[in-house]
């Protein structure tokens, strides 16, 4: 029991540090604004999510995003951006786990990912609208902007294109790592009982 509890602390390490280093792999979007980019560092958590359980997902986007925020730092002092990545990270990796995990198929891991794209999508929009736009405005000192606006034509279908993204880079994975996701999750199935 406590050799897999070690194995699975080790393994939401690795899979932090890769998803940590591939948050340095990120790009904008043309036509975008400026503080959206897209990574694939919510790829590791979602392998996390699906294999080990839906805290071990958590887990990877919490502990990326601190490592990110203590060797990058945060433009406004405080890390909004940080809170934004990891509420998109949970957004996208929680509807792929809960229905993959009922249907445990390729079938299922598309229709969870086009869950997870749709909920990051419509969850951000409405979290961007509520707290995470006004505290980059506050913060920044930025002057008015139409908030509506930004959110339908910038991050709204900035998180639909992202969601596409991840949805084809992760059946790509799936598709030559299915044998060690399933034999690594029929292990931790069985930790659990």
């Amino acid at each position: 029991m406590n050799k897999m509890k070690l194995r699975s602390f080790v393994t939401i390490a690795m899979l932090s540090s890769i998803s940590f280093i591939l948050m340095f792999l990120n790009f904008p979007l043309p036509y975008f604004p400026v503080f959206l980019e897209i990574d694939f560092s919510d790829v590791p958590a979602l392998i996390a999510a699906i294999t080990m359980g839906p805290v071990a997902g958590i887990l990877v986007e919490f502990i990326k995003n601190i490592l990110n925020w203590l060797f990058m730092g945060a433009p406004t002092g405080v890390p909004v951006g940080h809170m934004a990545n990891f509420a998109t990270g949970i957004l996208f990796i929680m509807p792929v786990y809960y229905v993959y995990k009922r249907t445990n198929s390729v079938k299922g891991l598309i229709f969870g990912l086009i869950a997870g794209t749709f909920t990051m999508s419509i969850g951000m929009s409405v979290l961007n609208y509520v707290a995470f736009l006004p505290m980059y405005t506050y913060f920044l000192g930025m002057g008015t902007f139409d908030v509506k606006e930004t959110i339908v034509l910038g991050i709204l279908p900035f998180n639909i294109i992202k969601g596409i993204l991840l949805m084809v880079l992760v059946l790509m994975l799936f598709r030559t790592m299915r044998n060690w996701i399933e034999n690594q999750r029929a292990q931790y199935l069985l930790q659990k009982q």
